[in-house]
C-alpha cells in the first residue's frame, strides 16, 4: 500500500503538466487535459487487467484526435471540444463492442513496421507542430507539415529569443532530470521554475505566450453534441484513434507483464476497460486517452504493485482542480512545447528502421513508405497506406510460397532440401515434394505449375510423388479443386501420388470432400521414411497405419 501511494504521487506529478501540454497538443484547452486525468483513471483502475497501465493523454493520441476533428471545426472552439469529446464516445464505443465480439485479435492486422513507421512520422509532425510555442513564432496553421517548417525558416528572424530561450532551457533541465533519476519530476520542475519567472518578470508582456485561466472546480456530466453525419465524418480517425490506442496500451501493459510476472493481462478486457473509461469518461468532459510508456514505466519503478496508484494519481488532480488551477496562469506556453518535445524524441525509431533494413528489407520499405505516407499525406491516410502495403506484400509472398524438393541425407532416414544439400542422390522412381503454406485460392495454380514444372524436368519420369504436408496446415475448395486437379494429371502420366504428414484438420476436409476415398486410404503415410519404404519396395498392398488417416467426424463450428 505504502509503495502505491508513494508511486501514485510520483505519477502524479509528472501526469498534471503531461495532461495540461497534451491537451494543446490535441486542440482543446488545458482544463480538458486533467478532466481526462479523473474518471477515466478511475475506471481504468477497477475495469482493467493491467496493474501498471498508467492512461490518460498520450501525444500520439493527441495529434491522431487533431489531425481528424480539426478538418471539420478550428481548434480551441467550443464546436471543435463538441466534437473531440464525441470522438471520445465514439471510440470507446467501438472498443467496448469489439471487447463484447471478442475480436482483439483485429489489431493484428497493423503490422509492426506500420506502426513504428506511423509513430515516427507522428513524431516529427508534434514536434513540427510545436514550432510555433517553441520559437514564439506566430505561424499559420498549414495542412502540410512542410508548409509548417517552410514558413519557419523564412521568418527565423522573428522568433522571440525570449520563448525560444524558455523552451531550450526546459528540455536542458528535463534531460539532465530524466538522466539522473528517471522517476523524478523533471516537468513539474520546469512547471515551477518557468512559472515563477513568467510571474516574477510579467514575461506575458515580453511576448512570451502564458495558457491564462484554467477553470476552478471538477467537471460536471454533460452529454456532447451527437448526430449521424458528425459520426460518419469522424469516422476515420475514430478507427485510427480506436487501434492505435488500443495497440500501445496493450503493448505496455503486455511489456510490464512479461517483466513483473505478477499478473495476467487479457486484451479482450483491456479493450472493455479502455472503452468504458473513454465512453463515460466523455460525459465527464475527458478527451480521449489511452496508455502512456512513459508514465507507466515510471509507476511500474516508483514501486507501483496495485491500481490503487491511479487512484491516488487521480487523487492528487482533484487536488489540483480544487486549489491549484490559479497558479496555472502564468505557465508558458514555450514550457509545454518542451514537456511535449522531450516526450516525442524518443518515439523516432531509427534504431528499428536499421534493424528492419538488414533483417528484412520488404518490412522496412513498409516502414519507411508508410513514414513517408503519414508525413506526406497526413495520419489517417498514412496508416491506411501502411496497412494496404503490408497486405500487398503478405498477398504476393503468400501466393507464392516456398516449395523444395526434398533428397535423403545418405545413410540418415532424414529428407531435406536438395538446395542445401546438393550431393545427396535424386532417386529416379520417385519425387518428393514439400509444400510450406496454407493451400488456398491465392497460390493454387502457383502450387499446381511449380508441381508440373517438377514433373516435366524429370527424365524419366519418376513412379510416384510425394507430397508432405506436414507444413499445409489448412486447405480451402480452390485448394482442393486444384489438388484433384493434380491427381488427375499424375494418374494420366501413370505415377502414383502419395500423401504424407497430412494434419487432422486437412484430413477431416479431405475426408469430407470425398478426396481420401478417391486416393485410396493406402496412399497415406505417417513419414516420408514409410511412403519411401512403399515406393522402393513395389509392394502390391500396404498395411495402413490409421493414424495416417485418422478424421474428426464432428465440426467444431459452423466456419470449419
Amino acid at each position: 500500500m505504502k509503495s502505491d501511494i508513494i508511486a501514485g504521487i510520483t505519477v502524479g506529478v509528472v501526469l498534471i503538466p503531461q495532461a495540461i501540454a497534451y491537451a494543446l497538443l490535441m486542440g482543446v484547452p488545458p482544463i480538458y487535459g486533467l478532466y481526462a486525468c479523473l474518471v477515466p483513471l478511475l475506471l481504468y483502475a477497477f475495469f482493467g487487467t493491467s496493474r501498471q497501465l498508467s492512461i490518460g493523454p498520450v501525444a500520439v493520441t493527441a495529434i491522431l484526435v487533431m489531425s481528424g476533428v480539426s478538418q471539420l471545426a478550428d481548434p480551441f472552439t467550443d464546436k471543435f471540444v463538441e466534437l473531440v469529446l464525441f470522438s471520445g464516445v465514439l471510440i470507446g464505443v467501438l472498443q467496448i463492442i469489439m471487447s463484447v465480439l471478442r475480436m482483439g485479435f483485429l489489431v493484428n492486422l497493423i503490422s509492426q513496421p506500420v506502426i513504428s513507421g506511423f509513430i515516427s512520422a507522428a513524431a516529427i509532425i508534434i514536434i513540427v507542430s510545436q514550432l510555433k510555442e517553441g520559437l514564439g513564432l506566430d505561424i499559420p496553421r498549414f495542412a502540410h507539415t512542410h508548409q509548417t517548417i517552410w514558413y519557419a525558416i523564412r521568418h527565423l528572424l522573428e522568433i522571440n529569443w525570449l520563448a525560444f530561450g524558455i523552451c531550450m532551457f526546459s528540455i536542458a533541465v528535463i534531460l539532465i532530470l530524466k538522466k539522473w533519476k528517471r522517476s523524478f519530476p523533471g516537468a513539474l520542475t520546469v512547471l515551477v521554475i518557468t512559472t515563477i519567472a513568467a510571474y516574477a518578470f510579467d514575461l506575458n508582456t515580453m511576448g512570451v505566450a502564458i495558457i491564462k485561466d484554467v477553470p476552478k472546480g471538477l467537471p460536471v456530466f454533460m452529454v456532447p453534441e451527437m448526430s449521424y453525419d458528425t459520426m460518419m465524418a469522424l469516422i476515420p480517425s475514430v478507427l485510427t484513434v480506436t487501434f492505435i490506442g488500443y495497440v500501445g496500451s496493450i503493448g505496455i501493459a503486455k511489456s510490464l507483464e512479461m517483466k513483473n510476472r505478477d499478473h495476467i493481462i487479457r486484451p479482450n478486457q483491456e479493450l472493455f476497460a479502455l472503452g468504458i473509461a473513454k465512453v463515460i469518461g466523455a460525459f465527464f468532459q475527458a478527451v480521449p486517452s489511452s496508455g502512456s510508456y512513459s508514465r507507466s514505466a515510471i509507476n511500474d519503478e516508483a514501486g507501483g504493485k496495485t491500481t490503487m496508484s491511479s487512484i491516488i494519481a487521480a487523487i492528487m488532480v482533484i487536488l489540483s482542480l480544487l486549489f491549484l488551477t490559479s497558479f496555472f496562469y502564468y505557465i508558458p506556453n514555450a514550457t509545454l512545447a518542451a514537456i511535449i518535445l522531450v516526450s516525442v524524441f524518443g518515439l523516432i525509431n531509427f534504431s528499428e528502421a536499421k534493424y528492419l533494413f538488414k533483417l528484412r528489407r520488404r518490412d522496412f520499405i513498409v516502414m519507411i513508405i508508410t513514414f513517408v505516407g503519414t508525413l506526406a499525406f497526413g495520419v489517417e491516410k498514412g496508416i491506411f497506406i501502411g496497412v494496404i502495403l503490408s497486405f500487398i506484400f503478405l498477398q504476393y509472398y503468400s501466393s507464392r510460397p516456398h516449395i523444395a524438393e526434398l533428397v535423403n541425407i545418405p545413410g540418415t532416414t532424414y529428407y531435406r532440401n536438395i538446395n542445401r544439400f546438393p550431393d545427396a542422390m535424386q532417386s529416379p522412381d520417385y519425387l518428393i515434394i514439400r509444400f510450406d503454406n496454407q493451400l488456398y485460392f491465392g497460390n493454387s495454380s502457383y502450387f499446381k505449375d511449380t508441381i508440373q514444372e517438377y514433373i516435366s524436368a524429370r527424365d524419366p519420369l519418376p513412379k510416384f510423388l510425394i507430397l508432405d504436408n506436414t507444413n499445409m496446415h489448412d486447405i480451402d475448395s480452390t485448394g482442393l479443386h486444384v489438388l484433384e486437379d493434380i491427381f488427375q494429371y499424375l494418374d494420366d502420366l501413370e505415377i502414383q501420388l502419395l500423401m504424407v504428414g497430412t494434419i487432422g484438420p486437412v484430413r477431416d476436409f479431405l475426408k469430407r470432400s470425398g478426396f481420401t476415398d478417391r486416393l485410396g486410404v493406402d496412399h497415406y503415410y505417417l513419414t516420408i521414411d514409410d511412403a519411401v519404404g512403399y515406393a522402393e519396395n513395389r509392394t502390391e498392398h500396404q498395411e495402413v497405419h490409421t493414424a495416417a488417416v485418422q478424421f474428426n467426424k464432428n465440426r467444431r463450428s459452423f466456419l470449419d
